[in-house]
């Protein structure tokens, strides 16, 4: 039985997937860093694995490494069409659901790069973390943490394990990146901590 998966075109690098934001009222501090994180990838011959859409992060993003001679891959459920706008010139997959459109960006990708985002970006990072909690899969993620954006964030992170909800060791589960140029070395750089989250 053939999944949408399958029209995907064949790529025999290194892909990254980036989980950002879709909003066009962003600040133009992290669409910048969006814009150069995909001339990165480009330039470093990884393929961009994306959400498909042409607007805030999300199309700055793709723009860039596309403009640069990058490989882009967008995934996008069919119903945003209307609200996240295509990006056409690149190669685009319209899938039926959320949920299918996550799992395809997980499955073709290497590594995972979180960049400022909103509900969406928040969500796909956590069930990321959770699976890596479960051992579910040891691929790594680097948030890009531009100006403090992710701070709250981690700072929730840790009130989890001062409670007693998550192991301490869990915290070292992904990277924290404040620069473009520091995410493509925590993903191109070989190996990792090799730890298994799931020790309940």
């Amino acid at each position: 039985m053939s999944s949408p998966a399958d029209s995907i075109l064949p790529f025999d690098g290194r892909s990254v997937c980036l989980f950002c934001g879709s909003s066009e009222s962003a600040d133009e501090r992290y669409l910048k860093a969006a814009r150069d994180f995909g001339t990165a990838t480009a330039q470093a011959g990884w393929r961009l694995v994306y959400g498909g859409g042409g607007v805030g992060l999300m199309g700055a993003s793709a723009r860039a490494a596309h403009a640069h001679g990058g490989r882009v891959l967008g995934i996008m459920p069919g119903f945003l069409r209307s609200r996240e706008r295509l990006f056409d010139d690149v190669e685009t997959l319209v899938v039926t659901s959320m949920h299918e459109r996550k799992q395809i960006m997980y499955d073709q990708s290497d590594a995972f790069v979180v960049a400022p985002g909103g509900i969406g970006t928040l969500e796909e990072a956590i069930e990321l973390l959770s699976w890596k909690r479960l051992d579910l899969h040891a691929k790594p993620i680097v948030f890009l943490n531009i100006d403090g954006f992710w701070d709250s964030f981690f700072a929730m992170m840790q009130h989890n394990v001062a409670e007693g909800m998550t192991p301490a060791w869990f915290l070292e589960a992904w990277q924290v990146c404040d620069t473009v140029e520091a995410a493509m070395v925590a993903i191109t750089a070989p190996g990792g901590p090799d730890l298994k989250y799931d020790h309940r």
